[in-house]
């Protein structure tokens, strides 16, 4: 059996569905954030997340410079602000198309279904990205939140909310 090569690789994990996040900090120019699909719990005790982001992102290294991120967590209504922060558009022009606010220094998403906000624990290499860990300082969801934004098959798609 031969390697996969990439696409062959991308296209099989792309069948993985995962929820959207955006991530985000502050660094000196102001707010800084990139969608990711790359976001899971990662401990209990302690309470702490994990984070994959590319190498190249510009959200990395605010995220290193401010010691803490945020994860806002996007709804269905939310698909245009994924597809914006997936882009390299100036940082303020992603800012400019969402409703933000601050929380424990930094930058989460109006609206978003939940956020949590953590302090930077590790970032360690991981082939063309990094794995960022961090200590949950604060969490915070909606009442109601509605239904998330999910990525599966290279596309954002609705959960099927109809019962099983």
């Amino acid at each position: 059996m031969a390697a996969p090569d990439r696409n062959e690789f991308r296209q099989t994990v792309g069948l993985l569905p995962t929820g959207v996040t955006v991530v985000s900090a502050f660094q000196a120019s102001g707010p800084a954030g990139a969608t990711a699909s790359a976001v899971c719990s990662l401990s209990l005790e302690p309470m702490m997340m994990l984070v994959c982001l590319d190498l190249g992102s510009r959200s990395l290294e605010a995220v290193r410079e401010a010691g803490r991120f945020g994860i806002s967590v996007l709804g269905e209504s939310q698909r245009a602000a994924a597809e914006m922060f997936a882009t390299k558009s100036p940082q303020e022009e992603k800012w400019a198309s969402v409703g933000w606010r601050e929380r424990l220094g930094v930058p989460i998403i109006e609206g978003s279904l939940a956020r949590v906000v953590c302090e930077l624990a590790e970032v360690i290499p991981g082939g063309d990205h990094v794995i960022v860990t961090g200590e949950v300082l604060e969490v915070e969801a909606e009442d109601e939140p509605g239904e998330p934004l999910i990525y599966h098959g290279g596309l954002f798609r609705r959960l099927d909310a109809g019962e099983g």
